[in-house]
């Protein structure tokens, strides 16, 4: 399978390295948050490599693990020897003081949650213009008593007294907290200082370099070739369509695969509102029999998942040939596949940093390996909210750019259970009016997504009409996040609550009952699946 498009004049690149962090996404978002780009990588990655990619900083996150446990995860020392800014936070800053010669140890020094920082040099490089006495985020067990030899101690706190270092000759720095997570109340004019001022970065990435990059190397890419895009209706798909229409204009053709898993009035939508913000070629295809076929008797959610994947390309592969013939032999070879993966949806199926597979999105680890087409993927390093000011950069309409998420495999995730006909036209239904109370309450922006569930498999009794009942739950599934990395559930209101459920056990048929996840993520998903 071929790799994605890379951009032909890369902005300049922070690393992240991750030990296993819980925040190092969030690391990554701070750093574009500064208007610098990042990437991050894992540990494992060899120094060398890293260094091939020419960063113009390393940032070292935190991590579980202790700097002198027997399997703890280590650097090469060449890294802190090669010129390049380099900046350790928690475990990041605890393996930085061992490797360089400071000492780390198990002292009883324990510190979880809000501890206030004594700051020692408030001129320092990281801590110029913060105040002495400042709130941060600790999460450690061991603690450095003992900075490597040219490093200045900058801040302490009551029981460690290295809690940051700085070598301002070497361009390295370290602090013990987590100065990415909001109740660091100076963490982002702390990480700001080290991107500017330690590492000398000008902060000039934004979303129309994103765009400019992106055009140019998928220009560069796809070349005098055709390519499909698998255009969902999701802003996903929407604004990496437009972005490839964009590069290659009439190069381009959308297939909207109506698989018969989709929500109320979404076919409709996307071939009206796209069409006409666009004005790209669109090709729809009705798959639903094809679809429901597949999936028949099957009630595994990753088994859903790449069957799902897999006729997607089986479709697409179609649509290229019906393209071919219809183009005749003068008509260029329809060789790429743009699809709008993003960031979260590569780490939950196991890529990007060595993390584990939690599901495989239909667009990452759901793919069937004989793959015939070459895939661009625009948005791969990108958060969502990223992906929605890129759409806005480009021109597309609000009504695209901010629609809520919705997964690829639609409706069918999102039936525990078999998929069948009747249960879709069920969920449908129900899906609606929850989308509808909830904009007609306002509360469209402040949810990241509202996954409506049907439990197929589950029923229980009810009354309706005087009469004993054995219907299945719905489950609401608000929540609120900047990326899908992690979420907390919704707090909407009880009287907009109330009225879905009366509404959903009103009007659909064999439900009689619904219920309100409040799990956050972790330990749950958004999906169910």
């Amino acid at each position: 399978m071929a790799s994605n498009a890379a951009a032909s004049s890369a902005p300049d690149t922070v690393l992240v390295v991750d030990f296993g962090a819980q925040y190092a996404q969030l690391i990554a978002r701070r750093v574009r948050e500064a208007r610098v780009f990042s990437e991050i990588v894992p540990s494992t990655m060899p120094v060398a490599e890293m260094l091939a990619k020419k960063p113009k900083a390393i940032i070292l996150s935190g991590g579980p693990s202790s700097v002198y446990a027997e399997q703890a995860p280590t650097l090469d020392r060449a890294l802190f020897e090669a010129g390049v800014p380099v900046f350790g936070m928690c475990y990041g800053f605890q393996l930085m003081a061992q490797l360089l010669g400071g000492t780390v140890d198990n002292s009883g020094a324990r510190e979880y949650g809000r501890t206030e920082l004594h700051v020692g040099r408030a001129g320092s490089t990281l801590f110029e213009g913060t105040p002495t006495e400042q709130q941060v985020w600790m999460s450690h067990g061991d603690a450095c008593s003992a900075a490597p030899e040219g490093f200045a101690v900058t801040a302490s706190t009551d029981v460690v007294p290295v809690a940051a270092f700085e070598n301002d000759e070497k361009k390295l720095y370290g602090v013990q907290y987590h100065p990415e997570v909001l109740h660091s109340t100076h963490g982002q004019q702390v990480l700001e200082h080290f991107l500017y001022r330690g590492a000398g970065i000008e902060p000039s990435w934004t979303t129309g370099s994103i765009v400019e990059e992106q055009v140019a190397a998928i220009r560069d890419r796809v070349g005098d070739k055709r390519a499909i895009c698998g255009l969902s209706g999701g802003v996903d798909s929407a604004v990496a369509a437009a972005l490839v229409q964009k590069a290659v204009g009439s190069q381009l053709t959308c297939v909207y695969v109506d698989h018969g898993l989709m929500r109320k009035g979404e076919t409709e939508q996307v071939e009206k509102d796209f069409v006409a913000a666009t004005g790209v070629q669109l090709k729809v295809v009705d798959a639903e029999e094809r679809f429901l076929a597949a999936l028949a008797g099957v009630s595994d959610p990753e088994q859903k998942r790449k069957i799902i994947g897999r006729e997607f390309i089986r479709v697409f592969e179609q649509a290229q040939a019906e393209l071919v013939a219809e183009a005749g032999e003068e008509g260029a070879e329809v060789a790429f596949l743009v699809q709008g993966t993003l960031y979260p949806d590569v780490v939950e199926s196991g890529g990007g940093t060595g993390t584990a597979n939690i599901k495989s999105h239909h667009n990452v680890g759901g793919l069937p390996e004989d793959l015939e087409f070459e895939l661009v993927e625009p948005l791969r390093q990108l958060f969502k909210d990223e992906v929605r000011m890129v759409g806005q950069e480009l021109g597309l309409p609000e009504e695209i750019v901010q629609r809520q998420p919705f997964p690829g495999p639609g409706l069918g995730i999102r039936i525990i259970g078999e998929v069948t006909r009747d249960r879709l036209d069920l969920l449908r239904e129900a899906d609606a009016i929850a989308r509808e109370e909830l904009t007609a309450a306002g509360l469209d922006r402040d949810i990241w997504q509202c996954p409506v569930v049907l439990l197929a498999d589950v029923r229980s009794v009810g009354v309706q009409g005087d009469g004993r009942t054995y219907g299945h739950p719905i489950v609401l599934r608000p929540v609120s996040s900047e990326d899908a990395m992690t979420a907390d559930w919704s707090r909407l209101p009880y009287d907009v609550l109330a009225k879905i459920s009366t509404r959903i056990t009103n009007e659909v048929a064999d439900v009689n009952r619904v219920a309100v996840d409040i799990t956050s993520k972790p330990p749950g998903t958004i999906e169910w699946e």
